[in-house]
């Protein structure tokens, strides 16, 4: 597969994203203005979708473009099972000096595994929440942790469980924080 070709898993990635925002395929569709029936196609993988369907897909699902298409292909023999460090898919929305790659091979498991590096500095001072069971640990660097009112100071080797409840963070450092967070359900 080169850069321009599908990834083996689009259909079935697609499918995980609209089930992790609540979505029924009538409500995509609609969403997208195109049928049921071509939705359908398309996450069992018997319709490709153009690049601009793509675009729609990633706007509706509010993932980067890279997130569905666009990152380097797996070798041969290691779809769905190995991730290269070349080969890893940008997700979440870069914004806030966070920036987040994909490490699980697909969107397809119950959890995923992500990537995180906070910018020098960088932070969110609005707290998010979302319906998911979240666990990190700090590889790098300093993470002021918020959740639910209360601030942690996370160093390397250090872990957290977040279970649904409003959090929001900050690099208190001038260096980059890198973090892996393990996600269930998927959320990217």
């Amino acid at each position: 597969m080169s850069l321009i070709d599908m990834p083996d898993s689009l259909g079935r990635d697609i499918r995980a994203l609209r089930k992790s925002r609540k979505l029924t395929l009538s409500e995509l569709a609609e969403k997208l203005g195109r049928s049921v029936g071509w939705m359908s196609q398309v996450e069992r993988d018997l319709s490709e979708p153009s690049m601009s369907e793509i675009k729609d897909l990633a706007r509706a699902f509010d993932v980067p473009v890279q997130t569905l298409y666009g990152h380097a292909p797996a070798r041969a023999g290691e779809e769905g099972r190995i991730v290269r460090a070349n080969a890893r898919r940008p997700v979440g929305h870069r914004a806030d000096g966070l920036s987040e790659d994909l490490l699980s091979p697909d969107l397809t498991d119950d959890f995923e595994v992500v990537h995180s590096t906070f910018a020098p500095l960088a932070r969110r001072d609005e707290p998010l929440s979302r319906p998911t069971q979240e666990v990190g640990y700090i590889i790098s660097g300093a993470l002021d942790l918020t959740v639910g009112g209360t601030t942690h100071r996370l160093n390397p080797g250090d872990s957290f469980r977040i279970r649904g409840e409003p959090f929001s963070w900050a690099n208190p450092n001038t260096t980059p924080c890198i973090a892996i967070w393990v996600i269930a359900p998927p959320v990217y």
